[in-house]
């Protein structure tokens, strides 16, 4: 987008052209792509890792380390979202998203040059840990800034279509990760990749992060958020007023995201150790199949999002959270009898259960970009997202595979992933179910509380505090 000759007048609006809208749907996605990438090299050779930082003896141990370096770092993600976004409702939604790309590429990037526990000790083990605390504090900003972002460039009626490209990004992500870790593996052989090809994938990440940074440099900040710079309407203190007015929202966010957290990382993040580890499976194939699984949810995931756009939030939101109340039982009893004699496995029945629960967990994310925005005012919009956003995130995804790894090894019950999915839904329908329904709304008549009585709102429009 060309820069503005002169200034607007005060109160003018910003209508971005649609190459400029392709724009930012890109450098958001890139940069989500980007943090889901290191979580799918993590997720795909956790018992690897473990091995090389944590000096594991076998590969649950080094798989169950290596969920919990995850679990830990996840701690750091809040105080991120405390800093940065706040930061982007202050100085913009651009400059700290082009932050939050060079850390997290960076940090992942550092990964791959570390030397190993072999060589010298628990230090690689402190050194590995304050790189993932380097890269929780950074994503803590990303993901409500990339959401944020997508929404005030989108139009109103396309918002869910539009929003829906970010977590197409997360599955590209994940899928690359994932698939450079298998592909690697393929390649080179367990031997060597725990001898050095666990690099491989980390260092990927520093190219990545280059073509991330390039995209965000290249646009402008979103229209909405100029037009209240332009109005001087930007809070003076968005910690504060996030706290003082919008508390109930954010506590709202935390509960309505549990779902997507638990489910993003059984599904992502835990699986394979499940099927590998916990069921036993050898080979490529499960790999093949969760891949094959990703595949297809990014097939449907865009058009799930065009749908929201004509249907609403609420109903895919209402389908999402039914799916996971009825459907991980039968999905988990499904991966497990699929496992048969001399370890054959039972192609048909383990992809059906991975796919009963994708089917779930992609109807949550065709919709989240597009909901949770729409939450709050923008002149509070990232930092109570991102906040919200990552305090469900520190107390619910980081820590889902380490706990339900340790409940099936403590109980030998292997329906402990299912059990925890359940209890995520139940949790979840409460907030969906009183969310207000904001498809076709526009963002700029969602405003402060302290703004109410001086603005014209649309009626359908939730307002905040």
């Amino acid at each position: 987008m060309a820069e503005d000759a002169a200034p607007r007048p005060e109160g003018a609006r910003y209508e971005p052209e649609p190459k400029d809208v392709r724009k930012a749907v890109a450098g958001s996605a890139m940069g989500n792509c980007i943090e889901w990438y290191d979580f799918g090299v993590f997720g795909f050779m956790p018992a690897i890792l473990g091995q090389v930082f944590f000096n594991a003896g076998s590969t649950s141990e080094g798989a169950l380390a290596t969920f919990a370096l995850l679990a830990v770092t996840f701690v750091i993600r809040p105080f991120g979202s405390f800093v940065l976004g706040p930061l982007g409702d202050k100085l913009g939604r651009q400059k700290v998203l082009a932050l939050t790309v060079i850390l997290m590429s960076g940090s992942t990037f550092a990964i791959g040059l570390l030397p190993s526990w072999e060589q010298i000790g628990p230090a690689a083990a402190v050194l590995v840990i304050l790189l993932r605390a380097l890269q929780g504090f950074s994503a803590g900003g990303e993901y409500g800034g990339a959401a944020t972002f997508i929404a005030e460039y989108a139009p109103d009626r396309k918002r869910g279509f539009l929003g829906s490209w970010l977590e197409f990004g997360t599955l590209v992500g994940f899928f690359l990760g994932a698939g450079v870790v298998t592909v690697s593996t393929v390649i080179l052989g367990d031997e060597a990749m725990l001898e050095w090809g666990w690099r491989i994938p980390f260092l990927i990440a520093g190219p990545l992060g280059l073509v991330g940074l390039y995209l965000r440099n290249k646009l402008e900040d979103t229209p909405v958020f100029r037009e209240i710079e332009n109005q001087k309407k930007v809070a003076k203190s968005p910690l504060k007023e996030l706290f003082s007015q919008h508390w109930k929202s954010i506590l709202h966010l935390i509960g309505l995201v549990i779902l997507l957290n638990v489910g993003d990382w059984i599904m992502l993040a835990y699986v394979e150790t499940y099927l590998k580890d916990v069921l036993g499976m050898e080979g490529d194939t499960p790999l093949l199949i969760v891949m094959g699984v990703i595949l297809a949810m990014l097939v449907v995931i865009v058009p799930i999002g065009s749908l929201s756009d004509r249907v609403g939030r609420k109903p895919i939101l209402i389908a999402c959270c039914a799916g996971f109340l009825a459907l991980p039982i039968p999905a988990f009893t499904l991966m497990e009898n699929s496992v048969g004699e001399g370890g054959s496995i039972n192609v048909p029945m383990l992809a059906g259960g991975l796919a009963l629960i994708g089917a779930c967990l992609v109807l949550f994310l065709a919709v989240v970009a597009s909901t949770l925005p729409a939450m709050f005012p923008t002149q509070v919009r990232y930092g109570a997202f991102s906040i919200g956003y990552n305090v469900s995130t520190a107390l619910f995804a980081g820590t889902a595979p380490y706990i339900v790894g340790s409940l099936v090894d403590a109980t030998g019950n292997n329906l402990w992933p299912a059990f925890y999915l359940m209890g995520a839904a139940a949790i979840a329908t409460i907030p969906v179910l009183i969310l207000p329904e904001t498809k076709g709304v526009s963002l700029r008549t969602i405003v402060s509380s302290t703004e109410c009585e001086s603005e014209t709102t649309n009626p359908s429009a939730p307002t905040t505090g």
